[in-house]
């Protein structure tokens, strides 16, 4: 079965058991699949897998925003809500990985490619997000570049 698929189904899961949070969590990522549908006006009736996990992550990216958001400005029951809503949504996500290991690819690509001073850190970086796609978090794949230099 299909991630898309499977979600359609989690959806009545959570109806039946009456789990307001996750079914919101779940509603809001199916809007969001659908709205990639529509957006790639494409006839397919449902998005393959990798383009569930984009839109996971976006979704992901989003309310980790709005975390961050809703803190500064002292909202804090919205500040959980969002929390529940990013546990759910990360569970869909495959698991990421650790900085010491994204500081061995690092340090690898980086001695096959040159990179010796601190100015090529962009061409270093553009290559290890490429092939850690949708494995890292960029912004522990840009903290590891940056402590090699």
């Amino acid at each position: 079965m299909s991630l898309y698929n499977d979600i359609k189904n989690q959806i009545k899961d959570a109806m039946r058991a009456r789990d307001a949070i996750r079914l919101n969590a779940l509603r809001n990522l199916a809007a969001g699949l659908q709205t990639e549908l529509i957006a790639k006006k494409t006839t397919d009736v449902e998005l393959k897998d990798d383009e569930t996990l984009a839109v996971i992550r976006r979704l992901v990216k989003q309310r980790k925003d709005s975390i961050e958001q809703f803190t500064k400005g002292g909202r804090d029951d919205l500040v959980n809500d969002e929390k529940a809503e990013l546990a759910i949504l990360e569970t869909y996500l495959p698991a990421m990985m650790n900085q010491e290991d994204i500081k061995k690819i690092a340090e690898a690509k980086k001695t096959e490619l040159g990179v010796t001073d601190k100015t090529k850190t962009g061409i270093l970086m553009s290559v290890i997000m490429k092939e850690l796609k949708g494995k890292a978090d960029g912004a522990d794949v840009k903290a590891v570049v940056e402590s090699l230099f």
